[in-house]
Order: structure tokens, then sequence, then C-alpha cells
């Protein structure tokens, strides 16, 4: 959250983030006292601010209470800007340093975690604007997930990627790229391709020519 950014405005837009990309979400009051994510980012705000204003202790009391509360671990150093929608929650894992632009959502079980090899200031992923993470996706280390892309679920990205690109994978990899001027508020699994799926089609294709070509010089041979 950018310096000198009312808390109360960045959370109103967090509210109005619920409604464009839950289609779940009836009424605000519902949205209000049973969403988890909600929960967690606003308990994070101020976190953040009171971890901005030199009480380290004291914000990281404050999130393990979210923590204990939703199931959402965020590191009060983290800086996340408006717009952020955390779908379920259980799960969610973001690191100290960790850096999320707008509108970006995050679902169940994802981790912005440390790969265990940075060191220095910053160990945690950055995450560009209106980026989309797949349930139980890990993205570890200090690397930057460009504008618009969208992280299939259990995916493990370990390198950076451009902007509007679709991720899946272990490890993560690009398997379709998008021009720019979206935004997508969902991420449809079901239209995403399937590397290994398209690997055996090909194999499959291989064989099918190569058996071909051996029927055929099969019956070159036996001709008179």
């Amino acid at each position: 959250m950018k310096e000198g950014t009312s808390i109360l405005k960045t959370v109103r837009r967090d509210f109005q983030a619920i409604f464009e990309r839950d289609p779940a979400a009836r009424s605000k009051i519902e949205v209000i006292l049973t969403y988890p994510g909600l929960h967690a980012i606003l308990l994070h705000r101020i976190a953040h601010r009171i971890h901005r204003e030199g009480f380290p202790l004291v914000a990281r009391l404050l999130s393990a209470v979210s923590r204990f509360l939703t199931g959402i671990e965020i590191h009060p150093g983290a800086s996340i800007g408006p717009g952020f929608f955390i779908d379920h929650g259980v799960g969610v894992v973001i690191g100290a340093t960790a850096v999320i632009g707008l509108d970006v959502t995050l679902f169940q079980g994802v981790s912005l975690a440390g790969n265990g090899k940075d060191r220095g200031q910053k160990r945690h992923p950055t995450l560009g604007d209106h980026v989309l993470v797949g349930a139980g996706a890990k993205i570890l280390g200090n690397i930057r997930i460009g504008e618009g892309v969208r992280i299939g679920a259990n995916a493990v990205v370990l390198q950076s990627i451009p902007a509007h690109c679709t991720v899946v994978g272990i490890p993560g990899r690009v398997v379709r790229t998008k021009d720019e001027g979206y935004p997508e508020a969902y991420l449809n699994h079901q239209d995403m391709p399937d590397p290994f799926l398209e690997r055996i089609e090909s194999l499959e294709k291989i064989i099918s020519d190569l058996r071909e070509e051996i029927d055929s010089s099969r019956k070159s041979r036996s001709e008179p």
C-alpha cells in the first residue's frame, strides 16, 4: 500500500472487489460477517501501517491474531495494493517482502514465499496488477510476475513471468500468452492447455506416422 493512502479508502476498494469477482457474494452484510479474506486483508492493512510506523512486534501480534481467526497468514511487512481479493482463503501465506499490485486475486492454499536461497531485504515475489493465482499455487523467491498473468492451480513458479501469460505445471511453464488490454476476472482451468497431454498427443502422432511408413515399406517389398 502506497504511503499516504487511506486505509478506509483501500479497504472500500477491497470490499468492492469481492462483488466484482465472486458470483457467490449476495449481500454486503454476508460479506462483512462471513468472508475471512476480507477480515484478513482488513487486519493486514492495520498491521502493515503499525509495522511501517516502527512497531514490528505489535504488528506481528496482530498478524498472529488474524492468522488464528482466518487461517490466512500475511506478514505485516508485505505491501498489498487496493482491490485485493482472497477467495476462500484457508492456507494462504504471504511473506514479509512480498509486493502485490492492484486488483490481484488469490485462491486458497496459495503461497508467496521465499525459496531458501535469496538473501538480503527482498526474498519474496512481486505480483503485478491484475494477477490471478489458482488454488494451491506456490510462487517462490525474489521473482516478478508480470501484469495480467494467470497462474493455474498447484503450479510451482520459480522464475519471473512476463506480462499477460498463462502459467501451469511443476515447475511453472508459460503455455499461453495474451495481448494487453484485459484483465479477466476468472481463471477457467477447463480452457487451459495441458502440456503433458499435448506431448503425449505429439508422440502418438509420431508413432502413427512411423507405423504408416513401416506398413508402406512392407507393402512395397511384398509387391512383385
